[in-house]
């Protein structure tokens, strides 16, 4: 087994990541529950030449735990990836199962914790035992030019991760700052608490999107 700190040099975590022993446990726990699911630390998803990065928070137990693959199989997935598809930032059709054949275009999405956190609630020191490989993410995209955080602590981890002051950025949905030579497009979490509340509704989502598509292709 690779030692964290390897590990912590790529990337992508390894199937059995040992940083968080919290994280391990309930990874173990879910396993032995639930061993025909995924239940490891959900990867990166998309394009390798990405100009686009679009970061969660952590995968949800019977999203991408289950499935492994970033926001699927939970309602945030539905809103992401139809948005996604709407701004050509994927092909395809997305069904909630990694074998639906979506694909993303000039787009990856990952999560700044990797491994599903009890309660969908990540830890501080999860947050920075996990925040190497955010980083290893961000310097593997030779092309990267956009970055949106979904949500705060997202916001937060991404600058982290960039060497930044997490108080860079102003909290809020629909904020853009200039992070080095990226820009951040802040946008609340596409989850189905803010949507079914109206605190997040899909045209203020797509609204970030299409942002996101004039900046990197400037008006149409």
């Amino acid at each position: 087994m690779r030692t964290p700190e390897i590990a912590a040099a790529t990337p992508e975590p390894g199937r059995d990541c040992p940083i968080c022993p919290r994280l391990v446990a309930y990874r173990l726990e879910n396993r032995a529950e639930h061993p025909d699911w995924f239940n490891g630390p959900a990867p990166s998803f998309g394009d390798p030449n990405a100009r686009l990065l679009v970061v969660g928070l952590a995968p949800g137990r019977r999203g991408a735990n289950r499935t492994g693959r970033p926001f699927t199989g939970d309602f945030a997935g539905v809103l992401l990836y139809e948005t996604l598809l709407k701004f050509g930032f994927a092909k395809g059709q997305y069904r909630a199962d990694p074998s639906d054949g979506l694909r993303l275009v000039d787009c990856m999405v990952s999560n700044a914790v990797r491994c599903a956190p009890p309660g969908n609630k990540p830890l501080p020191a999860e947050e920075a035992g996990c925040r190497p490989f955010l980083k290893a993410r961000l310097e593997a995209l030779p092309s990267l030019k956009a970055i949106v955080t979904l949500g705060d602590v997202s916001r937060k981890n991404v600058l982290r991760a960039l060497g930044l002051s997490p108080t860079l950025a102003a909290a809020g949905h629909g904020v853009e700052t200039e992070a080095g030579p990226y820009r951040i497009f802040s946008s609340y979490h596409c989850s189905r608490l803010n949507t079914n509340t109206g605190r997040l509704t899909a045209p203020m989502f797509e609204e970030v999107f299409a942002a996101v598509r004039r900046h990197l292709d400037g008006p149409a």
